[in-house]
């Protein structure tokens, strides 16, 4: 197989989203059999929506999903950027294998799993940090528009939402599905392939 010229990600996540929370555990695979560079950062549903009518079930996830991405930005800027992949891969696990609805918990477990203080959790009511998360969300979400969600992969430069996936592709497979993505992103006149989701995520 020729080697690849490029080889960098940049992903933009949320940590409540399932759809995210697969795309990255491929891009795990791909760095181990493909040797890209991530960099990881945080984007929120909770700022995507933002003053948008919305079923009333969704309203309430979203007014109750600012806490770990705040944590999370809060630690970036207290301790460092290198908790932020942790974190996520720690929120995440809580989130979405062990079923832990209770955001005040997922953030407790997550925070003492990576070894950060305890008392960061208190960041996740708080608007402290609300300018960096902003920030951070609108780097990611400015290079694919408002009409999308998470996650948000830029690879080697060329930002998209997705790609959408419902099962973890492992070893070669996820190799050539990030093959196969970075010659789409190479042709500068490539935007979007797209259908219907009939089937929804599952983790293991």
């Amino acid at each position: 197989m020729p080697e690849q010229s490029v080889n960098k990600a940049d992903f933009w996540f949320d940590p409540v989203c399932p759809f995210a929370w697969i795309t990255s555990r491929w891009i795990g695979e791909v760095e181990q059999v493909r040797g890209i560079e991530t960099d990881w950062h945080v984007m929120s549903l909770s700022v995507l929506n933002e003053g948008r009518d919305l079923p009333g079930d969704y309203r309430a996830m979203m007014d109750d999903s600012w806490g770990p991405v705040r944590v999370i930005i809060a630690a970036q800027e207290l301790h460092g950027s290198s908790y932020v992949k942790p974190l996520y891969d720690a929120m995440g696990e809580q989130i979405h294998h062990e079923g832990n609805k209770d955001r005040t918990s997922v953030i407790e477990k997550a925070l003492a799993e990576v070894g950060l203080p305890a008392e960061l959790a208190r960041f996740a009511g708080s608007e402290d940090y609300d300018t960096q998360l902003r920030a951070s969300h609108e780097a990611g979400i400015s290079l694919v528009g408002q009409d999308v969600g998470t996650p948000v992969v830029a690879v080697n430069g060329t930002a998209f939402f997705g790609p959408v996936l419902t099962r973890i592709p492992r070893g070669e497979e996820a190799g050539q599905l990030w093959d196969a993505t970075v010659t789409l992103a190479g042709y500068p006149h490539f935007f979007e392939i797209k259908r219907s989701r009939t089937e929804s995520p599952e983790f293991n």
